[in-house]
């Protein structure tokens, strides 16, 4: 019956669970599990030359981790627009739980690349799943607080991860065992406890907007037949311009994030810093990131998504460009990197919170796994362009400043986007 019975605010319970917001949380600290972990372990595996591995291995082993987490979001993701987030959310965590248990078992550093390929499928639309998911349920005006919430669960899984590998290392085969088995034991509460949330996406009155309640059964309708759906949809007025914009920041704020994660010790180091001070400082940077999507959350539901993200990005290529001035001071230098953390690593997740309002909800998806895995491509290329500066010995402060430009790029990319997507003429389409 309440597929026939049209949506009113009378069917919005007074009080909306909190399960799907914690649910949406730990799915994404099993995404902040897969960008600590590999690191974690690499340094293990090289010294014993355990499954063969040696630089060669592990390079493609961590290319290949995220070529698949970047195939996931692109193909993979778009599938919750069309059979719903939660059928979505509840497969991709179990898919990732059991090819990261199966890396356990794996005999060679060829089989252990291929099982963290597969690994990264899932993983890969996790993310943009859970973030649709939880902008769907969102109440009005609350998208981008939401988003950036949701996203602190990525940072908590990396720190814990992190703190975990310090008691457990050189076990490496623990630590892809525990993050199985935490996803395994994921699965059957999101089955039990998780809602559907899409909006029946070819509803008359949806107008390119969410519906005023994601808790109703009917919410989990799939869109119509005659609403386009996946890329297709994305080639159609007035679509094109925002996705290329969208596309370019994406790349460049993951960029930024992988490229800070995996060289900020050793951009520290090449200035004179000692290594202690330099790893302390990326655990600085990333309470910082904590820090950043919170506030940037708030600020985003006040003034506009598209306003702060252009301060965030715009703050970061300021703040990365002072970091190339060498700091005498040790509390001065730890407080630039935390604000530099603050504002690098919230703004990409504030192209996730302005992706999910200017799409459609039937859309939502398919934009933020485009979004997600475009940007996947910059957190590859991060990491291989900032080492070649280190290769040839001019990271510092050449790195600060290549990644300076990078948030200058993602400014001047999202500077042409419109505050709110057009709607799309119907007509249009054939």
């Amino acid at each position: 019956m309440s597929t026939t019975t049209p949506r009113t605010h009378a069917t919005v319970p007074a009080v909306r669970s909190q399960w799907p917001v914690w649910l949406c949380w730990f799915a994404m600290v099993l995404d902040g599990f897969d960008l600590v972990v590999l690191g974690a372990v690499i340094p293990t595996l090289l010294k014993s030359h355990e499954l063969g591995f040696n630089p060669v291995g592990a390079t493609l082993a961590a290319t290949i981790s995220l070529v698949g987490v970047g195939l996931g979001a692109l193909f993979i993701a778009p599938l919750s627009d069309r059979f719903g987030r939660r059928r979505l959310l509840i497969a991709c965590v179990a898919w990732f739980s059991v090819f990261t248990l199966a890396v356990v078992i794996a005999p060679n550093v060829a089989v252990f690349g291929a099982l963290r390929l597969l690994a990264g499928l899932g993983l890969g639309a996790c993310l943009p799943a859970a973030l649709a998911y939880i902008n769907d349920y969102a109440r009005a005006g609350a998208g981008a607080s939401s988003t950036t919430r949701t996203m602190t669960g990525y940072h908590a899984g990396a720190v814990a991860t992190a703190l975990l590998a310090l008691l457990i290392v050189p076990n490496w085969r623990a630590m892809f065992l525990l993050g199985g088995l935490a996803g395994l034991a994921l699965v059957p509460f999101l089955w039990a406890k998780l809602p559907e949330s899409l909006p029946a996406a070819g509803s008359a009155d949806d107008g390119g907007e969410p519906a005023p309640s994601s808790d109703s059964p009917s919410a989990g309708a799939p869109a119509a037949a005659d609403a386009k759906l996946g890329y297709s949809a994305l080639l159609q007025k007035p679509y094109p311009l925002i996705a290329v914009g969208i596309a370019v920041a994406s790349f460049m704020g993951l960029l930024l994030v992988y490229g800070l994660n995996t060289w900020l010790p050793t951009l520290m180091a090449e200035a004179g810093y000692s290594l202690s001070s330099s790893l302390t400082l990326l655990l600085v940077l990333n309470v910082g990131a904590v820090a950043g999507l919170l506030l940037a959350g708030w600020l985003g539901d006040r003034h506009g998504a598209k306003r702060i993200v252009l301060v965030w990005f715009g703050l970061s290529a300021l703040l990365l460009a002072v970091l190339s001035i060498r700091m005498q001071n040790a509390i001065l230098l730890n407080a630039a990197v935390f604000v530099t953390g603050v504002f690098v690593f919230s703004a990409q997740v504030l192209v996730y919170a302005w992706v999910s309002q200017l799409f459609p909800a039937h859309l939502r998806g398919t934009a933020l796994g485009f979004s997600a895995g475009v940007g996947r491509i910059g957190a590859i290329l991060g990491p291989a362009v900032t080492g070649t500066l280190v290769t040839l010995g001019v990271a510092y402060p050449w790195g600060f400043y290549v990644f300076a430009a990078a948030a200058v790029l993602a400014v001047l990319a999202l500077v042409a986007v419109p505050r709110e997507a057009p709607r799309p003429n119907p007509k249009a389409s054939v």
